[in-house]
């Protein structure tokens, strides 16, 4: 791409007002012929994972390759003068991973030669749709719960307390298949406990949390357990602050995610990596609550494993829906259900190598942004 390089005298870092563009929540980028870049604002910093002095003074080919649709853009804008808008393009790159963005290229008036680039995650607008998405089938597994623990469980008792009459008086072979009948009613009644966990009703009990104390708990029992042979990374903010839920459906969040990346088959090493951070931009409502609240707090669970087939991708969060020759199918359901009484929202994205399932949170009221 043939570009021209802008004068280093040309540099445009004094020229915008910091305060009103750190305020925005879109990335925004200030870029000159060569795609070298002079400004970066805060969400900017967020979005590619860097600090501002590590952007600025850098190439952009740096953070994004130059085969995206961006540098086409780009390069449109400083041939014709005029602004172009693209939305749906998806920005890859080790860095900052798979971003569905919308993106804004603007020539900066009486600035010759410099670009402005706004980049707005639309993964933001894909969580909501699909956190509805959620609701609404956590709601019906809630409904069928309640239909199996009443209609259910109760016939089941009878047909086994039948078959242990039976065993008393039946021969060798018989008792055979008595056996199995317990069995295979108690295996039943397993599964009908399990989907009374999706009931509703039960009040959450929302305290401050140190979300980081919940991980490390899961970390533990897991390495303890199913996760003996992994591999463990962890990569907080320290900073982050405290998550506004209840302790133990938490744990059971991180731990479901966690025992899942360790269940999914990969080649070699098996690697999962724990990682919290703060992220502005997305409002959701929380259930019981008229106003909206920020879920700024973004915790992650990448794996190394062969990834998420294509066939279940649309239906992840389903009950019944799974790969596992002995799954049930309720794990991701329950982890979306218990996100989502959080008022939050669940969002993953997966390749063959690498799935990440990024959950966030609301802070603590008191700490709520305004």
């Amino acid at each position: 791409m043939a570009l021209r390089p802008l004068k280093r005298s040309d540099s445009a870092g004094d020229q915008f007002p910091s305060s009103i563009l750190d305020s925005l929540s879109e990335a925004v980028v200030v870029v000159d012929g060569a795609g070298l870049i002079h400004y970066a604002n805060l969400s900017a910093e967020q979005f590619f994972g860097v600090g501002r002095a590590r952007l600025v003074s850098h190439p952009l080919s740096e953070f994004v390759p130059e085969d995206t649709p961006l540098f086409s853009l780009l390069e449109q804008v400083l041939v014709t003068g005029g602004a172009v808008a693209e939305n749906g393009i998806t920005l890859s790159s080790p860095r900052i991973g798979n971003r569905f963005c919308a993106l804004r290229v603007s020539p900066i008036v009486e600035s010759d030669g410099l670009v402005a680039i706004s980049l707005v995650e639309q993964s933001i607008a894909r969580s909501i749709d699909r956190q509805m998405s959620n609701r609404s089938a956590a709601r019906s597994v809630s409904a069928l719960a309640a239909m199996l623990a009443h209609e259910v469980k109760n016939p089941l008792s009878g047909i086994r307390g039948a078959a242990q009459l039976l065993e008393q008086s039946a021969s060798d072979s018989e008792r055979e298949l008595t056996t199995l009948i317990c069995e295979e009613t108690d295996r039943i009644v397993a599964l009908v406990d399990r989907m009374e966990a999706f009931e509703d009703g039960r009040p959450i009990d929302r305290t401050s949390l140190n979300i980081h104390q919940v991980l490390n708990h899961v970390r533990r029992l897991s390495q303890n357990g199913f996760g003996k042979n992994v591999r463990f990374i962890e990569s907080y903010d320290p900073s982050l602050p405290d998550v506004f839920g209840d302790r133990d459906q938490l744990i059971q969040v991180f731990l479901n995610l966690v025992k899942n990346a360790c269940e999914v088959p990969g080649n070699g090493e098996r690697e999962i990596e724990l990682s919290t951070a703060f992220r502005h931009g997305l409002r959701l409502a929380v259930p019981g609550q008229q106003a909206k609240v920020n879920l700024p707090l973004v915790v992650s669970v990448r794996d190394n494993g062969r990834g998420v087939s294509d066939e279940i991708r649309a239906h992840l969060f389903d009950a019944f829906v799974t790969n596992k020759p002995t799954g049930t199918g309720l794990g991701l359901a329950l982890v979306a259900k218990i996100v989502s009484d959080h008022g939050g929202a669940i969002e993953y994205d997966s390749e063959p190598g690498r799935t990440t399932f990024r959950v966030m949170l609301p802070m603590q009221v008191s700490q709520a942004i305004p």
